[in-house]
């Protein structure tokens, strides 16, 4: 239900972040990055890969909606206990399909926990040949050795490690990689995330924290009950939502000659909080060009928080473009707006790019 976009400008380091917001959709870790990159003025690439590779301070694994989100490691382990069972259990139906039944399942899981203690971090290719020659028969070219895999993320065995040369991800123990994550659940956990949610989503609801995190509606519902001492409710056009206390949004959008411009990345979770995205995303012609199908939602241009436009690069190499294509006519100041983004996402990237702005379409 956010009516326009307040990202952070000041200066913050992945974690903390990632603990505001908690986490950033992550199946393509360069759109988590340039999420990063447009909520802290000076992040860089190479910034956010350190603090997920060498301070371990961040962590990927599969969490809300039970897709691959990136997480400050700090909230691992309570993430897991409340998510992990959901997904867990969900899966259980096309597990069968897949022929990993419950004995295959624990099998599997254990005999990755002692491969990789043994070997250190293993691609998916090379962690399914150790599970074939340790016994566990899984076919390489179906979906089951990957549902193997998330399988035991979830039990909080495995997260994504480093990539290799090639940007292919191997996975890691979770105990060697970060050591054991606390884990409190139950009550406590689910209050937070309504806490965490609301305080950077909110105005909103609970069918929109249910679609953001994955969560039956009937525990949104008993998360935001948890919740409620530290929340106040605010209607905006007509709708009503919930906040944290003291984060009052602003009461009208910037003007003309100074828009909030951002440029934001695929699948990122602006575009992905809200269960109703009437607000960012106002005419349903342009959700269906954001969102064509798969589960892809396109990275977006977002002026005062609401969508105006599709962006991409495109090209290779030193002559990369940044290709805006835009849903209406674009104002001078927005342009400029658009311009100054394009730069940090250069500088953010360490590589040249020409940006170029089509007709609206």
């Amino acid at each position: 239900m956010s009516s326009f976009c307040d990202f952070v400008s000041r200066r913050a380091t992945p974690p903390v972040v990632l603990r505001e917001i908690c986490g950033l959709q992550a199946q393509l870790m360069s759109a988590a990055g340039l999420g990063l990159r447009v909520r802290s003025a000076g992040l860089n690439a190479g910034t956010v890969r350190h603090a997920l590779n060498q301070d371990r301070s961040i962590v990927r694994t599969w969490l809300m909606r039970g897709t691959l989100h990136l997480v400050a490691a700090d909230d691992l382990g309570w993430l897991l206990s409340l998510l992990g069972p959901i997904f867990a259990s969900g899966s259980e139906a096309r597990h069968a399909q897949l022929g990993l039944d419950r004995d295959l399942k624990l099998r599997g899981v254990d005999t990755i926990r002692r491969t990789l203690k043994d070997t250190g971090p293993l691609t998916r290719y090379e962690l399914v040949d150790e599970l074939q020659r340790r016994g566990i028969r899984l076919d390489p070219k179906s979906q089951a050795p990957i549902h193997l895999i998330r399988f035991a993320a979830l039990q909080g065995v495995l997260c994504l490690g480093p990539d290799r040369e090639n940007r292919e991800p191997t996975y890691v123990l979770i105990d060697d990689w970060i050591g054991q994550p606390s884990s409190p659940s139950g009550e406590p956990s689910l209050g937070e995330l309504a806490r965490r949610y609301f305080a950077a989503y909110g105005p909103a609801t609970a069918e929109d924290l249910a679609s953001w995190s994955g969560l039956p509606l009937s525990q949104a519902r008993s998360a935001v009950a948890l919740a409620m001492p530290a929340l106040a409710e605010l209607t905006i056009r007509g709708q009503s939502g919930f906040l944290l206390k003291g984060r009052l949004p602003r009461s009208r959008p910037p003007a003309p000659a100074n828009p909030a411009v951002r440029l934001l990345p695929a699948f990122d979770t602006y575009l992905l909080g809200y269960r109703n995205r009437e607000l960012t995303i106002p005419r349903p012609p342009l959700r269906r060009r954001l969102q064509r199908g798969g589960g892809w939602l396109h990275p977006a241009v977002i002026v005062n928080g609401r969508a105006v436009g599709a962006w991409r690069l495109a090209g290779a190499g030193p002559r990369q473009e940044l290709r805006i294509e835009p849903f209406e006519k674009l104002s001078r100041a927005v342009q400029a707006g658009i311009e100054a983004e394009a730069r940090d996402i250069s500088r953010f990237l360490d590589f040249p790019l020409e940006t170029k702005i089509a007709e609206p379409a």
